[in-house]
């Protein structure tokens, strides 16, 4: 399997530094920026599989950076930042992140997240049919949903498996804890609202502008269920 190479976008070297080694132990190529202007040369430089970036990088704001990546590749992105508060997730998911990481941190979390975000962008190139929920066209293999009315949304890789574990299982009510588990490998805390981000924001992509049917629906107490219609090849569980 071909290298992949990690983008550090971090302002402080003592961070940066413990990442690479981290990364490079994992097998990874590293690449780093200290602020805005080094990350967008190095992802104008091509071959970068994943962007991990801080919030603050000086006078630079890591939430517009995480946006304008977002609107200009499909590249994933983790926040990794001292920034730990409720509020902080959530904009950070809002923007676009697939993962969101709290300093200090354990390298070895920050390596298994990494790779669970990576196979999740990964299996998006195995090639499936082309699906129709509802009023949207869905292509699974490019992370793209074309809508009847126009529009078009690209997925993350964190959307794309949500929406695939929700396409496998459909009428059947998921907890937090089942969803959490196939995105990050791990119980779903009470205090985390990352699994709420996520789906509030693929609802968004996934459902019509002016439809006020939810497709995927909340279970008070319990977690999600998916209640649109599908037609083509629904992807394994």
């Amino acid at each position: 399997m071909e290298q992949q190479t990690i983008l550090v976008v971090e302002d402080d070297p003592s961070v940066r530094g413990a990442l690479r080694d981290c990364f490079e132990a994992e097998g990874w190529s590293v690449r780093e920026a200290s602020d805005a202007t080094g990350m967008m040369q190095e992802i104008e430089a091509g071959d970068v599989d994943l962007v991990t970036l801080d919030l603050g990088l000086g006078a630079d704001d890591g939430l517009a950076l995480a946006r304008v990546l977002r609107g200009r590749s499909n590249i994933p992105v983790i926040f990794i930042t001292g920034q730990g508060q409720p509020l902080d997730r959530v904009r950070g998911l809002e923007a676009g992140a697939d993962d969101y990481i709290v300093k200090p941190f354990a390298a070895r979390e920050v390596a298994i997240r990494i790779r669970r975000v990576l196979d999740g962008y990964r299996t998006r190139n195995v090639p499936r049919e082309r699906l129709r929920i509802d009023h949207s066209s869905i292509d699974l293999r490019h992370g793209v949903i074309e809508h009847n009315d126009g529009r078009r949304e690209d997925l993350t890789g964190t959307e794309a498996k949500l929406l695939e574990l929700f396409l496998s299982r459909p009428e059947q009510v998921l907890s937090r804890d089942d969803i959490n588990r196939v995105l990050h490998g791990r119980d779903w805390s009470p205090y985390d609202r990352t699994i709420d981000t996520h789906i509030a924001r693929l609802r968004r992509k996934i459902e019509p502008a002016d439809d006020a049917n939810r497709m995927i629906r909340s279970v008070r107490g319990v977690g999600y269920v998916f209640t649109g219609q599908i037609t083509g090849e629904v992807p394994p569980a």
